[in-house]
């Protein structure tokens, strides 16, 4: 019989970690350890509301108070135990908040998978996997994708940052055989998201009646491919049971893992706005405001290739259209998760 795992999350306090969590736990019978530091825009309110429902996940749950931007403690060590497999999820990721103040975002997402890295070094685990972003990549032309190991040119600081942990974890991957896997993923939404997200903006203005601006011109407004959270979850959970993580080869020309993670749901701004007034049953009210002109740094568009993940077998397995339904459905029944 399989040993059960044992996971650490980081960044399980966020819009995106939390949900990592509770996919863990429906699917799985592993424990969790999620590092929280209370600081950024991560919320322990969130793990309390799973929890509320799922009172059961309690006991596979640890949470250790820690700032990443600073090393673990042998005590926190003791604390955290045996681990199986790290996702590191904690980042700073506004891309607006990069542009006004770019130092603090490369400062903190570099120190956060640093010490991950360092911790990683004598932790003899079987994955650690770096959660990144489309936006490593830069803009795409008209029908690009970019497969996995196309060229990296971020455009904003919070890409550049992303960029960053991506390459100092290959370091350590060929230098101290951790046992790295990078992915790379599409825009991510789901419940509980942080209320400053285009899709959130959306929906309170909506509810409101007022007008949503979007960025671009008519015909020509930013594209992004989406996916809900739990979607992108599963993705990691199906590479961690069914990869076993390339190591370094002495003297080898060799690369890490890498998968990219996306869908077929490419819309513009306009259109996912409409998507969200029309599951609200209410009209869009909407105006193009020239944002990518004036603010260089915001790309118009990102785009992945998802053929290597989808060649091993792995399907999103809740459609677009379902995923914004049932967001939308539970953020108009729970409106103090978007105040």
């Amino acid at each position: 019989m399989e040993n059960k795992k044992r996971v650490l999350l980081t960044g399980i306090s966020g819009s995106i970690g939390c949900h990592f969590m509770a996919h863990i736990f429906h699917n799985t019978d592993w424990d969790v350890v999620g590092i929280v530091s209370f600081r950024h825009r991560g919320e322990a309110d969130k793990i309390d509301d799973m929890l509320q429902n799922h009172p059961d996940w309690a006991s596979r749950l640890k949470i250790i108070p820690h700032d990443l931007i600073g090393p673990f403690s042998e005590l926190t060590k003791d604390k955290i135990g045996k681990i199986d497999y790290v996702i590191n999820l904690a980042s700073l990721s506004d891309v607006e908040a990069s542009i006004k103040d770019p130092v603090i975002f490369i400062q903190n997402n570099v120190w956060s998978t640093l010490n991950m890295l360092e911790y990683a070094r004598g932790a003899d685990l079987e994955a650690f996997l770096q959660f990144s972003t489309d936006e490593v990549f830069g803009p795409c032309e008209e029908g690009q994708r970019f497969k996995e190991w196309d060229a990296i040119v971020p455009s904003n600081p919070y890409a550049a940052s992303k960029a960053c942990q991506e390459a100092i974890a290959t370091s350590y991957w060929r230098t101290y055989n951790i046992p790295l896997i990078i992915t790379n993923t599409v825009n991510n939404f789901g419940e509980h998201q942080q209320p400053n997200k285009f899709p959130v903006i959306v929906q309170k203005k909506v509810a409101k009646g007022e007008v949503v601006p979007i960025h671009g011109k008519q015909g020509e407004e930013g594209t992004r491919y989406y996916m809900h959270s739990r979607n992108a979850a599963d993705a990691i959970l199906f590479i961690l049971k069914n990869t076993v993580p390339h190591r370094h080869l002495p003297n080898a020309v060799d690369k890490p893992d890498r998968y990219n993670i996306t869908s077929d749901d490419r819309l513009s701004n306009l259109e996912l706005a409409q998507a969200i007034a029309k599951s609200m049953g209410k009209e869009l009210k909407y105006e193009y405001v020239d944002h990518h002109t004036q603010r260089p740094g915001h790309d118009k568009a990102y785009s992945l290739s998802g053929e290597k993940l989808k060649s091993l077998g792995w399907v999103q397995p809740v459609s677009f259209n379902d995923s914004l339904n049932n967001t939308i459905q539970w953020q108009l029944e729970h409106p103090e998760w978007i105040k």
